[in-house]
């Protein structure tokens, strides 16, 4: 079984220019890790057209739309930081998650995600960090909680 989040899917300092390029980014890097098919991207930026994924504290957290479940392969977690903000709908973002569940895995990983980034200075330690290790400590204390 996959780790939902694993040192592979985060990467610091994004490049991202635009909210459709952290989409792009965070969604390429769960299909390249084998989480989704290759679909799931295209349903990701579709997601986004219908409903913004901006959720407050300098994060989004960009998803598939319902009729992408077929796309996903295991359940995942992608992360980004940009030191550079990213523009998203007037809006500045720093912390990109991408998220992929099987069934509706989803929303446990969302509501773990959302504890965590309620707290400003827990959005401000994921965008400071240096190492990806910092972050999976970051979201497994949220898990050794439960």
């Amino acid at each position: 079984m996959k780790e939902i989040l694993a040192v592979e899917n985060i990467q610091l300092n994004g490049e991202a220019k635009s909210q459709k390029e952290a989409i792009i980014e965070v969604g390429n890097l769960l299909y390249e890790n084998g989480y989704v098919k290759k679909d799931y991207v295209d349903k990701m930026l579709e997601r986004e057209k219908i409903t913004s994924t901006y959720m407050g504290n300098m994060l989004a957290i960009p998803h598939g739309t319902d009729d992408a479940k077929n796309e996903v392969l295991a359940s995942g977690l992608t992360v980004k930081t940009y030191k550079e903000p990213v523009d998203w709908n007037g809006e500045q973002v720093r912390l990109v998650i991408g998220i992929a569940g099987i069934g509706n895995e989803h929303l446990e990983i969302l509501s773990q995600i959302a504890i965590i980034c309620s707290e400003e200075e827990n959005v401000e330690k994921i965008v400071q960090a240096t190492d990806p290790n910092e972050i999976i400590k970051m979201f497994s204390e949220v898990n050794e909680d439960e």
